[in-house]
């Protein structure tokens, strides 16, 4: 039954990815914002998730890992990421790629620290 979950959150993940993806365009047809916003509100929801719903335990154990691997997992994207980031390499838009890479690292710590402080209270 847990497979059944983790496969139903995917979809619904995956697929909100992919809407928000269609949806927020490329900077100059070039900077992956999408992507980056996804992954920072994944890192977020994740780091969220993983404290306040064993804190609470408001969710079965089937639950939680229906939305922290299905849902999350499919919503965030490090396979993603890293294609962009070697396209904009390719591309020689070097001051994009290291800024797309330093925001997605740094943002994604900052934005976990941020769900985890929120989690624990």
């Amino acid at each position: 039954m847990r497979v059944i979950w983790i496969g139903i959150a995917g979809v619904i993940g995956a697929l909100l990815r992919y809407g928000i993806g269609e949806i927020i365009p490329k900077v100059g047809g070039i900077f992956p914002v999408s992507t980056l916003l996804i992954n920072w509100g994944g890192c977020f929801l994740l780091s969220w998730f993983s404290m306040w719903s064993v804190k609470h335990g408001f969710f079965t154990p089937t639950m939680r890992t229906a939305i922290s691997t299905g849902f999350i997992g499919s919503f965030t994207t490090f396979s993603t990421f890293s294609v962009e980031l070697i396209q904009l390499i390719q591309q020689h838009v070097w001051l994009m790629a290291i800024l797309y890479f330093m925001l997605s690292a740094l943002g994604g710590l900052f934005f976990a620290w941020c769900g985890w402080r929120i989690g624990e209270r």
